[in-house]
């Protein structure tokens, strides 16, 4: 098989992603919850695989008809951004203006944040939150903290993306790559887990979401602190 026609099929995997982002649309509106997660949870995992593959077949060069970069954006911000927060708002977890609110500041804040150049690092981590609101929606659904919590996070990330707090990218970032990749994967392990079992609250599933949740958001931060060996 030729490059260019591995470099196609990169690109058509990719694309799976909107007709995963549909089917979790359509989960999200009939208010199934786990199996809106459990398709999101899926796009992740698309997501996280067709980067390694469209830098392993150079897509840009060998079909450069597609815009990989386009796609893979169109995508991640329904898959990232329009589903969770439209589930946020529908689920009842923030009532009244609360809800309006987080919608408001959430679709918003991301769209300006997709398109800024400047929101890749040198070590191709991302400057400031990288709008992953699908990975801590399903988080306030599996803890179900009181609404002012939630509003208060909503506030805070939202904020995050417009600094220079470095959030790593868990298959691109070199520094402690082994032990990042090794979170991410058991995000997505707990995560499923915890969709299975309808987020209940004694399942161990919930500590390993706090765990690995807790390091990818503070481990760029923490590389920004300390210093690297040389």
């Amino acid at each position: 098989m030729s490059l260019k026609i591995k470099a196609l099929f990169v690109h058509l995997f990719t694309a799976t992603g909107a007709v995963l982002a549909m089917l979790a649309m359509l989960a999200a509106v009939d208010e199934n919850w786990s199996l809106m997660f459990w398709w999101l949870v899926v796009a992740l995992v698309v997501d996280g695989i067709d980067g390694p593959l469209a830098r392993r077949y150079d897509v840009k060069t060998n079909y450069p008809t597609y815009d990989g970069v386009l796609l893979d954006l169109i995508i991640d911000y329904l898959t990232y951004v329009f589903i969770p927060a439209f589930a946020l708002f529908r689920s009842g977890l923030l009532p009244d203006w609360t809800g309006w609110l987080i919608i408001i500041v959430i679709t918003y804040g991301s769209v300006i944040y997709f398109v800024d150049s400047r929101m890749k690092t040198k070590d191709n981590s991302f400057a400031g939150f990288p709008g992953c609101w699908n990975m801590f929606v399903l988080v306030m659904f599996a803890l179900q903290p009181g609404y002012w919590i939630i509003l208060a996070f909503v506030i805070a990330l939202t904020v995050a993306m417009f600094t220079n707090l470095k959030f790593i990218h868990p298959t691109r970032t070199q520094r402690w790559f082994a032990l990042s990749l090794s979170m991410a994967l058991g995000w997505t392990f707990f995560a499923g887990w915890a969709t299975w079992v309808d987020f209940h609250p004694e399942s161990w599933a919930i500590w390993g979401l706090i765990i690995t949740s807790l390091y990818l958001t503070f481990a760029g931060i923490a590389q920004q602190i300390i210093p690297e060996r040389r």
